[in-house]
């Protein structure tokens, strides 16, 4: 115990005689420690952010739109339009095998909201009850659109969050009546807040039961009648997205009287393969930027081995004077050996200090858009910790052996 203190207090001695040489030979390896987990917080917190802007629609959602379908196969130039309808939406809840879940979405943003003590304009969107089954809409206050409210038409409606403020501002919503183009409706429930900042595009929706809508503020135009927006699905598991997407695609070509393989004829969302894309263009920018991180660090490494065999060149006569009266090996080997080992292990604490004092002062600011505020990742402060053992064993492993081998006359000789 008493050599290993005289060990640790010889080290702190030399490096503090070498104040500007330590500082520079620690600073290296704490930037590069500290690029390493910065970098990869920043790309963890983007990654982060875009996972949940993919939430807040819902877990694994798809959506199929009205499209243009060739009247020749292959054609564009021969394309016709065509309109979802209520009956494509019941044959896909029917026939679809690896669909779980389904929606007809039929919205409107042209109908007028008044309250008691305001007027809104809004989308007003008639769903069915199952519809928060698919979409990520969190309650505030009151109920969801249940089976009674559609098979009995009730007017009654679901106000989002922004929507809520506009028409009653910070008034009583729960019970109050909204008139939607003078029909009136009883609010039965509010939704919590969902996005960020200004993202208030969800938040402005009321929700109404999708036969109400249907029979109040159908869809315009000619050729419209039984007509949808928009089809909501969820496939059985997120692993069968595409096969749930081809056996919609067949139902509505059917339907509609075109090929279901033309591709050109359907417009569609599927943010199964939205998440799983992101997933791999933020693995690729980990990989880099944590291969810039590492570089980085092993720049800090090389320097600290060279700082330290410029160490052993320096104190030739030193170790000389220690072998010839009693040193072993084994202690100038430990000596040198833990000097490198402190250099790298202090100077990557440091770094890995300042990186997480820097995130934690991200964190407080507002993030944009979908960018989270950027998160220490466990498994690179890992691979960080495993880079600086090793660059510490071989800094100071290798200028220790080469410093223990020394002879004692040979060393003294030494000028």
């Amino acid at each position: 115990m008493r050599m290993m203190l005289d060990i640790f207090a010889q080290i702190f001695r030399t490096l503090w005689a070498h104040k500007l040489r330590s500082f520079l030979t620690m600073f290296g390896v704490a930037w590069g420690v500290g690029s390493l987990m910065l970098l990869v917080g920043l790309g963890e917190g983007f990654r982060s952010g875009n996972k949940r802007g993919l939430a807040e629609y819902g877990e694994n959602i798809m959506f199929i739109f009205p499209g243009r379908a060739p009247a020749v196969a292959g054609s564009m130039n021969s394309a016709r339009n065509y309109l979802l309808t209520y009956q494509d939406y019941a044959d896909i809840r029917k026939e679809a095998p690896h669909v779980r879940q389904a929606s007809p979405v039929l919205a409107r943003e042209d109908v007028r909201a008044v309250s008691e003590f305001a007027t809104a304009n809004g989308q007003i969107v008639g769903v069915e009850p199952q519809f928060n089954e698919i979409r990520f809409l969190p309650i505030n206050q009151g109920r969801w659109l249940n089976g009674l409210d559609e098979s009995q038409r009730r007017n009654v409606i679901v106000l989002g969050d922004e929507l809520t403020r506009n028409l009653f501002s910070g008034r009583p919503a729960l019970g109050a009546a909204v008139l939607l183009n003078d029909v009136r409706f009883e609010v039965i429930g509010t939704l919590k807040r969902v996005g960020r900042g200004d993202e208030n595009f969800t938040n402005m929706r009321g929700y109404i039961p999708y036969q109400v809508m249907a029979t109040y503020f159908p869809l315009k135009g000619e050729n419209h009648q039984n007509s949808i927006s928009i089809i909501n699905y969820q496939p059985r598991v997120s692993a069968e997205h595409l096969l749930a997407q081809e056996d919609v695609r067949k139902i509505i070509a059917r339907n509609h009287g075109f090929d279901y393989h033309d591709l050109d004829a359907f417009e569609s969302m599927d943010t199964v393969q939205q998440a799983e894309m992101m997933g791999k263009i933020f693995d690729a920018m980990n990989l880099f930027l944590g291969t810039v991180g590492l570089v980085t660090l092993a720049l800090g490494a090389i320097g600290v081995i060279n700082i330290m065999l410029v160490a052993v060149s320096e104190r030739t006569r030193e170790i000389g004077l220690r072998k010839a009266l009693g040193a072993t090996n084994r202690s100038i080997l430990v000596q040198f050996f833990l000097e490198g080992i402190l250099l790298t292990f202090l100077s990557g604490l440091i770094g890995m200090g300042l990186a997480g004092a820097l995130m934690a002062l991200l964190g407080t600011q507002p993030s944009p858009g979908n960018f989270d505020p950027p998160k220490l990742v466990p498994a690179s402060a890992i691979l960080a910790i495993s880079c600086l053992t090793l660059a510490g064993v071989v800094a100071g492993l290798y200028p220790a052996r080469k410093a223990a081998m020394l002879q004692p006359v040979e060393a003294l000789r030494q000028e």
